[in-house]
């Protein structure tokens, strides 16, 4: 099975919008060059949290655009306002306690049944992998279409399990290969997915003898500008970092990923990136506000000349 045009998306929360409206300027792209619209135009997709969800939609068929109204729409939904919160918050403080995660998921897990309804993760139409990680065996997951093992599975089950950011959203409970797992976000093994999509593509099997036979295009979700002083940095302890920790070790791999996919790719390597202002970083703020500053831009990154260079580059390698 040849793997050479990959597509990699990373995590983020409700910055997955951002990735939907970069995935339609690529689209928009590959039809001004003539070639086929997404997912045709690539061999393998890949996903990691909310890169999780819009490549399993982009692998049934659902258009980037149809997923970024999933953002719009079902926002309030994946993450409740602090009233809903509290409410399920109380009711689960004798089992949980305070530390509870932020949300209870029941709204996530609502709005993937809606959107994937029976689809199988072997339903995919091109190949798909999405990465998670079991708390039980302590081992990285990685998801395969492609696997006979995996093909069965759920595929809002698969995007719940990578995309349980710990202390947002609880743990996903599901049987892989007759294991009992307690799979969390696949940010944690891999924010940016990419490496893990190159290593696929390069298996024996693959039919890609080098990597700089590949054209990878790899999507962020925007890269966080908000310092850590130097001051907090030392004098934090496990309550202080407990939520920013998960920030900095998501953003951390993301660039060591990156900067490993531009050395082995050479130039048949894309990256989508763009600084986010603070403010604009939270995976969880769904306030119209920030949408709206999102969406702007996502739209302002599509408009430079320098994108739509790097865009019409792509579409020419593809």
């Amino acid at each position: 099975m040849k793997m050479r045009r990959i597509l990699s998306l990373d995590g983020g929360g409700i910055r997955g919008l951002v990735s939907c409206l970069w995935l339609a300027g690529v689209e928009q792209a590959l039809a001004q060059a003539g070639k086929p619209g997404l997912p045709q135009a690539f061999d393998l997709l890949a996903g990691s949290s909310t890169g999780a969800i819009v490549a399993s939609g982009l692998a049934i068929g659902l258009a980037p655009i149809k997923m970024a109204d999933l953002y719009r729409d079902h926002r309030h939904a994946i993450f409740p306002g602090i009233a809903e919160r509290l409410w399920t918050r109380a009711g689960g403080l004798l089992s949980a306690g305070v530390s509870a995660p932020k949300y209870d998921a029941r709204g996530l897990e609502q709005v993937l049944k809606q959107v994937f309804g029976d689809a199988r993760l072997g339903d995919a139409r091109v190949p798909l992998l999405i990465t998670a990680y079991d708390t039980v065996s302590r081992t990285p997951v990685m998801f395969k279409s492609f696997n006979a093992k995996h093909r069965d599975l759920p595929l809002w089950e698969v995007c719940r399990a990578s995309s349980a950011a710990p202390t947002y959203f609880p743990a996903h409970a599901m049987k892989i290969e007759g294991r009992d797992c307690a799979l969390i976000d696949g940010g944690v093994v891999a924010n940016n997915p990419t490496a893990c999509a190159i290593a696929e593509a390069l298996r024996k099997d693959a039919q890609v003898d080098n990597s700089r036979d590949l054209v990878v295009l790899s999507v962020g979700t925007g890269e966080r500008t908000r310092s850590i002083s130097l001051a907090s940095a030392r004098e934090w302890g496990a309550l202080e970092w407990a939520v920013p920790i998960i920030d900095v070790l998501f953003d951390g791999n993301t660039d060591s990923v990156d900067y490993i996919a531009r050395q082995l790719v050479g130039d048949g390597y894309f990256r989508m990136q763009e600084h986010l202002h603070i403010g604009l970083d939270d995976l969880d703020d769904t306030s119209s506000t920030n949408l709206i500053a999102l969406e702007f831009m996502a739209k302002e990154y599509l408009a430079k000349a320098d994108t739509q260079k790097m865009l019409a580059e792509l579409a020419r390698q593809l």
